[in-house]
């Protein structure tokens, strides 16, 4: 091989490399510090216990990979469209990272049917403090995807703030919520 074909190889994978001259791949990064030992922030995101105090008012957690990670943001709702219905842990490195699919809300149908990736990372700050650091990803582009990638911008902020009001003031009551639900399932039930 010549020199130059071999330096022209050398360029195009490099050029092929991920985040070389590209665009970046849409992601959202989000973090915040809270309250809790990096063990606490394990437990909140890994147990049914942890999820229901900060994220949702039901859920269905089997860390282990390939473990249910159910978030039942709508715990009334018919199967699958009760909120991340389906979802499954895709990696845990004990107390320093999870990962999971994700799937768009049930308002958005046609970006529902694929899934997103969503990292979270666990860093004590101090010995009663923890980083946590979420990197949601594998977003496409347009129509639904656009809206999605809107919503779960504004969510995980949500999520976020919850999980530092849990270990600030206390876990999450879901009661209104939930009353909430049911009035606007027994309105949009009266218009049908």
């Amino acid at each position: 091989m010549s020199f130059w074909r071999g330096v022209a190889r050398a360029v195009l994978l490099v050029a092929l490399l991920p985040g070389a001259g590209g665009a970046a791949e849409r992601a959202i990064d989000k973090q915040i510090v809270i309250a809790a030992n990096v063990d606490q922030a394990w437990d909140a995101w890994t147990t049914r216990e942890g999820i229901v105090s900060f994220f949702a008012p039901e859920a269905v957690i089997e860390p282990r990979v390939g473990g249910a990670f159910h978030i039942h943001i709508d715990p009334t709702a018919p199967p699958g469209m009760k909120g991340a219905d389906d979802m499954r842990f895709l990696a845990l490195q004990p107390k320093k990272m999870i990962s999971f699919d994700w799937n768009a809300p049930p308002s958005l149908p046609q970006a529902r049917t694929q899934r997103t990736f969503v990292i979270v990372r666990f860093e004590p700050v101090n010995e009663r403090e923890t980083r946590v650091s979420l990197h949601h990803t594998g977003w496409g582009d347009g129509g639904e995807w656009d809206k999605a990638f809107a919503y779960f911008d504004r969510a995980w902020g949500n999520v976020l703030a919850n999980l530092k009001k849990r270990f600030d003031s206390g876990p999450q009551d879901w009661t209104e919520w939930l009353n909430q639900l049911r009035k606007w399932r027994e309105e949009a039930a009266q218009k049908k």
